[in-house]
């Protein structure tokens, strides 16, 4: 279903699908065969009567979300649920009643037993009816967000809000003891997490494609006239010809690994924490061609590139937002950066793009065991921190390379997209590569030079046509708009004053 194309094209309701399905259904089913109370809910969610909502981060804790305070406190009769301080306000899933939909959520509260906390546990909670907020339950709207795909984004806080026993999500809800090892408990509960984290790399994907097919068919038929007579297409100009190679090869090479790296985080026989490395790895480089990408071609279609009707403008505004919507690199904690470099990738030969992966983990490690106090230690986050990022994504490169390789995408495919990461980090290659600036660029001209005959073979097996309706992919399809604009026109006469001179 993620992988669907038509998920690109409406970003609120893949948010809402999001969670809807891949958290709150996929927590709840965990739980099915033992809880065969949670039945009517989950066909209710199934059919879509109710809508999932998955409140676990809240105002004052986003990464640190193992230290919520929002607490559910046992009585004769369930639990009582109370947000202490604005802090604690879930942030930020859609819980108002606007859409007229009922609304129920798992939220993530410290669960306190005779005054004693037992750590956080998930507790399903009605919200709102389709008209109204049920008792004890506040949602503050926030203000609107960049993008044309709009949702009721707000703060969600609770004040004595009770629930029944059988709303602790748990296989055996009588169980309140606390947890052996509470981190790994809560990472226990949180399992769907690093499905999510890889489920939002899905629609960049299509993105990138769909940008590159836009703007490659645009270059093919918009021409300028120069000193001759002959149009000449712009698709002609190097400047042109690259953003739209680059997109094409970053979206083809990509859509070869993103099956395989869904497969592997679906092992069971591979640690859960190898498998949350492995979806930050996806996420943080998927994430960053997409940013890469969908500018440079949005900015080679000049205007054109800049209106919501031709997609690109749409899409970049409405999908950065989930950049932020679960960990990746730029903001992960040194524990999920350092279950990433645990992840499976291709020895240090099999590439050029490997042995720079390896080369920046071993770099980063041998500095780590030098330091004092490991990576809790001050050094740590000034020096390698910053770092974590391009490691990953290079760690990613690697992957992603290996798995189109042995999918047998195109060499000039491969070569344009091995230039591109080469842009990355010119300094290691020129130092550790063996490639000097001027042979970098001899090397990208060569890849870019192989593509080109085949670029609109290339861009039809993208499969995204169907999907793409932006009015500049083709000459008809923008007279077709054209002809569908408002048109203002009238008959009034300009008056004309008479000027004196004046001496």
């Amino acid at each position: 279903m993620i992988m669907d194309p038509i998920m690109s094209l409406d970003t609120a309701m893949f948010t809402i699908l999001a969670a809807h399905v891949g958290l709150t259904i996929g927590t709840l089913s965990r739980h099915l065969h033992a809880r065969p109370d949670l039945k009517p809910l989950l066909n209710s969610l199934l059919r879509f009567d109710t809508v999932g909502i998955y409140l676990l981060t809240e105002r004052g804790h986003g990464l640190d979300a193992f230290n919520v305070e929002t607490t559910a406190t046992t009585t004769p009769h369930g639990f009582v649920l109370n947000t202490p301080r604005e802090e604690a306000c879930k942030f930020m899933p859609a819980s108002t009643p606007l859409f007229g939909i009922p609304k129920v959520a798992l939220v993530m509260a410290r669960l306190l037993v005779d005054g004693h906390d037992r750590g956080p546990r998930f507790f399903i909670v009605p919200i709102c009816n389709a008209h109204t907020m049920y008792t004890g339950v506040q949602s503050i709207r926030l203000g609107p967000r960049p993008g044309t795909s709009p949702l009721d984004f707000s703060l969600t806080r609770f004040t004595n809000v009770h629930v029944p026993h059988t709303a602790l999500v748990a296989s055996n809800v009588s169980d309140l003891s606390p947890p052996s090892r509470p981190l790994d408990a809560w990472w226990d509960q949180v399992w769907r997490i690093p499905l999510g984290t890889m489920a939002v790399s899905a629609p960049w994907i299509s993105s990138i494609k769909a940008a590159a097919y836009i703007a490659g068919r645009y270059s093919m038929h918009r021409s300028l006239v120069g000193k001759g007579t002959q149009p000449i297409p712009i698709i002609t100009f190097r400047t042109q010809q690259w953003p739209i190679a680059h997109a094409t090869a970053v979206a083809m090479v990509m859509s070869s690994w993103y099956p395989i790296a869904i497969k592997q985080c679906e092992d069971r026989s591979l640690d859960h924490r190898v498998r949350h490395g492995l979806a930050v790895i996806v996420k943080a480089t998927t994430c960053r061609h997409f940013q890469r990408c969908i500018p440079e071609v949005a900015e080679r279609c000049g205007a054109q590139g800049t209106f919501e009707h031709n997609y690109m403008a749409r899409i970049e505004a409405s999908s950065s937002q989930k950049a932020t919507s679960s960990p990746s690199a730029s903001g992960s904690s040194p524990s999920s950066s350092s279950t990433a470099t645990q992840s499976p990738s291709p020895p240090s030969d099999h590439s050029l793009l490997a042995h720079h992966a390896h080369s920046l983990l071993s770099e980063n490690l041998s500095l780590l065991a030098s330091l004092p106090g490991g990576h809790r230690s001050p050094t740590y986050n000034s020096l390698i921190l910053p770092q974590a990022e391009l490691a990953i994504e290079a760690m990613g490169h690697a992957l992603a390379y290996a798995a189109a390789l042995a999918s047998h995408v195109p060499q000039p495919i491969l070569d344009v997209y091995e230039s591109a990461v080469i842009r990355r980090d010119p300094a290691w290659y020129s130092e550790q590569g063996g490639l000097s600036r001027v042979q970098q660029r001899l090397r990208e001209d060569a890849a870019v030079t192989a593509l080109m005959p085949h670029l609109e073979r290339y861009l039809d097996d993208l499969d995204i046509a169907p999907y793409v309706s932006a009015p500049i992919v083709s000459d008809e399809g923008w007279k077709t708009y054209y002809a569908s604009l408002d048109a203002f026109s009238g008959d009034a006469t300009p008056e004309s004053e008479q000027v004196q001179a004046m001496l």
